[in-house]
C-alpha cells in the first residue's frame, strides 16, 4: 500500500504558540519586575520622608492655652504633613522628653543636674512638598518669630540627603524604564514580525482571491491580542510568586508592598501584553501585504 504525503493545512492567522508566548511573557516579566522595584523604591521613599520632622521648642513661662492656641495654628498650616486627614502635630512635654532621654541613654540625669533642663515641644512631621533645605528654613524662621517659640531644630544633614538621592533616583529609576519598555516593544515586536514569516505567502494568496487587507487582518489580530492576554497573565502569576517568596526571604518586606499598587502593576502587564502583541501584529501584517511577490521570497 503506497503512502499518501499528507500535507497539514494551514490556517490563516496562526502562528507558532509556544516560542511566542514564551518570547512575550519573558519580556513583560522584566517589565514588571523592574516595575516592582519602582513601587518599592516609592513606598521605601515615603516612609523615609515620614520620618522628617522638626521641633518647636517652647518658652518656660507658656501657658496650657497658649500651646493649644500654638498646636491648632501650626496644625493649619501646609507643611505639614497629614495622615488621613489628620495633621501630625505632636505636644511633648519636658517630663515625657525626660523619660524617653533616660531610658535611650539609661542615664538619671536629674540626680546630678538637680533640675529638668528640657523644654516643652511641639513635634511636626513635613509634608514631602516642603521637605526641601530652603522651604524648611522658611519654616523654621518663621516659627521662631512666633510668640511662644524658644527654638526650632530639624535634621538638616537628613533632609539635604533625601533631597539629592531623591532627584537621582527619580532620573535613573526614570531613564531605565524608558529604556526598558522601549526595548520590550522592540522585542516583542521581532518576535511577531518572525512568528508571521511563515505566514507571509498565505497572505498573498489571499491577496490574490480578492479579500480586503481588513480581512486578512482580523484573524491575526484577534490571535494577538488572545497571545498578549495569556503571555501578560504568565508574566502576573511570575511575578506573584516572586512577591511570595521575597516577602518569606526578606523581613518587613511586606509593609514597603503597596496593595493598590501591585493590582494596578497586575492590570498594567495584562493591558501592555495586549497592547504591544496588537500593535506589532499591525505593523507586521501591514509590512507583508504591501511587499511584492518578488520580496516575499
Amino acid at each position: 500500500m503506497q503512502a499518501k504525503n499528507v500535507r497539514k493545512k494551514r490556517k490563516l492567522g496562526s502562528y507558532p504558540f509556544g516560542s511566542v508566548i514564551f518570547s512575550i511573557t519573558l519580556a513583560i516579566f522584566v517589565m514588571g519586575l523592574f516595575s516592582l522595584f519602582f513601587t518599592l523604591a516609592k513606598s521605601l521613599t515615603s516612609a523615609i520622608q515620614k520620618n522628617v520632622e522638626i521641633q518647636v521648642y517652647l518658652n518656660k513661662q507658656i501657658t496650657q492655652t497658649e500651646i493649644d492656641f500654638l498646636s491648632r495654628t501650626i496644625a493649619e498650616s501646609p507643611y505639614v504633613r497629614r495622615e488621613e486627614n489628620y495633621p501630625q502635630v505632636k505636644f511633648v512635654s519636658k517630663e515625657e522628653a525626660a523619660s524617653q532621654f533616660m531610658e535611650a541613654t539609661g542615664e538619671d540625669f536629674t540626680s546630678f543636674v538637680g533640675d529638668n533642663p528640657l523644654r516643652d515641644a511641639l513635634v511636626v512631621n513635613i509634608a514631602a512638598s516642603y521637605q526641601r533645605v530652603d522651604s524648611l528654613k522658611n519654616v523654621k524662621v518663621s516659627l521662631e518669630k512666633t510668640r511662644g517659640v524658644f527654638e526650632v531644630t530639624y535634621e538638616k544633614t537628613l533632609v539635604e540627603s533625601i533631597s539629592k538621592n531623591l532627584t537621582k533616583l527619580a532620573l535613573v529609576l526614570g531613564g531605565f524604564t524608558l529604556i526598558l519598555l522601549l526595548v520590550v516593544v522592540i522585542l516583542i515586536n521581532n518576535t511577531i514580525k518572525l512568528a508571521l514569516f511563515s505566514q507571509r505567502f498565505l497572505i498573498r494568496s489571499m491577496q490574490l482571491v480578492g479579500a480586503t487587507d481588513r480581512f486578512i487582518r482580523r484573524p491575526f489580530l484577534i490571535r494577538a491580542v488572545f497571545y498578549g492576554f495569556i503571555a501578560g497573565l504568565f508574566a502576573d502569576v511570575l511575578l506573584y510568586g516572586l512577591i511570595m517568596y521575597g516577602n518569606q526571604q526578606i523581613e518587613n518586606l511586606k509593609e514597603l508592598q503597596n496593595q493598590t499598587d501591585i493590582l494596578i502593576l497586575f492590570a498594567a502587564l495584562l493591558v501592555l501584553g495586549t497592547l504591544v502583541g496588537h500593535f506589532s501584529t499591525f505593523r507586521a501584517v501591514k509590512k507583508y501585504l504591501k511587499l511584492s511577490l518578488d520580496e516575499l521570497y
